[in-house]
Protein backbone atom coordinates (compact mmCIF):
# COMPACT_ATOMS: atom_id res chain seq x y z
CA UNK A 1 0.00 0.00 0.00
CA UNK A 2 1.38 3.22 -1.15
CA UNK A 3 2.10 6.34 1.93
CA UNK A 4 -0.62 7.91 -0.28
CA UNK A 5 -2.89 5.12 0.58
CA UNK A 6 -2.22 4.54 3.47
CA UNK A 7 -2.99 8.29 4.73
CA UNK A 8 -6.51 8.28 3.33
CA UNK A 9 -7.32 4.93 4.89
CA UNK A 10 -6.68 6.52 8.63
CA UNK A 11 -8.25 9.46 7.75
CA UNK A 12 -11.68 7.87 6.44
CA UNK A 13 -10.78 5.48 9.69
CA UNK A 14 -10.44 8.10 12.30
CA UNK A 15 -13.87 9.94 10.84
CA UNK A 16 -15.41 6.43 10.99
CA UNK A 17 -14.51 6.27 14.12
CA UNK A 18 -15.12 10.22 15.59
CA UNK A 19 -18.95 9.96 13.76
CA UNK A 20 -19.18 6.12 15.42
CA UNK A 21 -17.97 7.82 18.85
CA UNK A 22 -20.52 10.87 18.59
CA UNK A 23 -23.74 8.71 18.28
CA UNK A 24 -22.24 7.18 21.24
CA UNK A 25 -21.68 3.18 19.14
CA UNK A 26 -19.16 0.71 20.50
CA UNK A 27 -17.02 -1.21 17.75
CA UNK A 28 -19.41 -4.23 18.24
CA UNK A 29 -22.54 -2.28 17.94
CA UNK A 30 -21.43 -0.92 14.68
CA UNK A 31 -20.25 -4.31 13.80
CA UNK A 32 -23.74 -5.79 14.59
CA UNK A 33 -25.39 -2.72 12.82
CA UNK A 34 -23.35 -2.78 9.40
CA UNK A 35 -22.96 -6.93 8.96
CA UNK A 36 -19.17 -6.83 9.71
CA UNK A 37 -16.80 -8.56 12.39
CA UNK A 38 -15.56 -6.76 14.89
CA UNK A 39 -12.10 -7.20 13.84
CA UNK A 40 -12.68 -5.88 10.55
CA UNK A 41 -14.10 -2.07 11.92
CA UNK A 42 -10.75 -2.38 14.25
CA UNK A 43 -8.84 -2.50 11.64
CA UNK A 44 -10.69 -0.03 9.91
CA UNK A 45 -10.70 2.67 12.02
CA UNK A 46 -6.86 2.35 12.52
CA UNK A 47 -6.51 2.64 8.43
CA UNK A 48 -5.25 -0.20 8.57
CA UNK A 49 -7.41 -1.92 6.19
CA UNK A 50 -8.83 -1.12 2.22
CA UNK A 51 -12.45 -1.66 2.41
CA UNK A 52 -14.46 -2.27 -0.53
CA UNK A 53 -17.28 -0.91 -1.48
CA UNK A 54 -19.86 -2.77 -0.39
CA UNK A 55 -18.39 -2.64 3.08
CA UNK A 56 -17.92 1.50 2.77
CA UNK A 57 -21.75 1.28 1.84
CA UNK A 58 -22.42 -1.01 5.57
CA UNK A 59 -20.57 1.39 7.48
CA UNK A 60 -21.91 4.38 5.89
CA UNK A 61 -25.84 2.55 6.06
CA UNK A 62 -25.06 1.71 9.70
CA UNK A 63 -23.96 5.08 10.61
CA UNK A 64 -27.00 6.86 8.76
CA UNK A 65 -24.16 9.63 7.36
CA UNK A 66 -23.72 10.81 3.48
CA UNK A 67 -20.28 9.04 1.87
CA UNK A 68 -19.60 12.87 1.70
CA UNK A 69 -19.17 13.15 5.73
CA UNK A 70 -16.41 9.99 5.44
CA UNK A 71 -14.26 10.91 2.23
CA UNK A 72 -14.94 14.46 1.67
CA UNK A 73 -15.25 16.44 4.96
CA UNK A 74 -13.62 19.64 3.29
CA UNK A 75 -16.57 20.00 0.50
CA UNK A 76 -18.89 23.34 1.67
CA UNK A 77 -22.09 21.21 1.78
CA UNK A 78 -20.34 18.83 4.29
CA UNK A 79 -19.30 21.65 6.34
CA UNK A 80 -22.66 23.39 6.25
CA UNK A 81 -23.61 19.41 8.25
CA UNK A 82 -21.00 20.06 10.72
CA UNK A 83 -22.08 23.76 11.35
CA UNK A 84 -25.83 22.50 11.95
CA UNK A 85 -24.71 19.80 14.25
CA UNK A 86 -22.50 22.18 16.54
CA UNK A 87 -25.62 24.94 16.33
CA UNK A 88 -28.01 21.46 17.52
CA UNK A 89 -25.55 20.44 20.44
CA UNK A 90 -25.67 24.52 21.56
CA UNK A 91 -29.12 24.18 21.38
CA UNK A 92 -29.75 22.63 24.92
CA UNK A 93 -27.11 25.31 26.23
CA UNK A 94 -27.43 27.73 28.82
CA UNK A 95 -25.39 31.28 27.64
CA UNK A 96 -22.80 30.53 30.33
CA UNK A 97 -22.50 26.76 29.08
CA UNK A 98 -22.29 27.98 25.38
CA UNK A 99 -19.57 31.08 26.22
CA UNK A 100 -17.63 28.27 27.98
CA UNK A 101 -17.99 26.00 25.20
CA UNK A 102 -16.65 28.42 22.55
CA UNK A 103 -13.58 29.05 24.56
CA UNK A 104 -12.47 25.78 24.82
CA UNK A 105 -12.97 25.08 20.78
CA UNK A 106 -11.05 28.38 20.94
CA UNK A 107 -8.18 26.85 23.09
CA UNK A 108 -8.51 23.34 21.10
CA UNK A 109 -8.33 24.79 17.75
CA UNK A 110 -5.02 27.27 18.83
CA UNK A 111 -3.05 23.85 19.90
CA UNK A 112 -4.31 21.91 16.74
CA UNK A 113 -3.24 24.61 14.76
CA UNK A 114 0.20 25.08 16.23
CA UNK A 115 1.05 21.01 16.83
CA UNK A 116 0.31 21.01 13.12
CA UNK A 117 3.06 23.93 12.11
CA UNK A 118 5.29 21.74 14.56
CA UNK A 119 5.15 18.89 12.61
CA UNK A 120 5.19 20.55 9.19
CA UNK A 121 9.15 21.16 9.70
CA UNK A 122 9.72 17.11 8.76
Amino acid sequence: MSDIENKTNQLIGSRIRAIRQSQRLSQAALAEKAHLSLPLISSIELGKSTMLVTTLLRIIEALQVSADELLRPDVPSVNGIYQNEFAELLGGCTPEEIDSIIKIVKELIETMHTKKDDYSDF
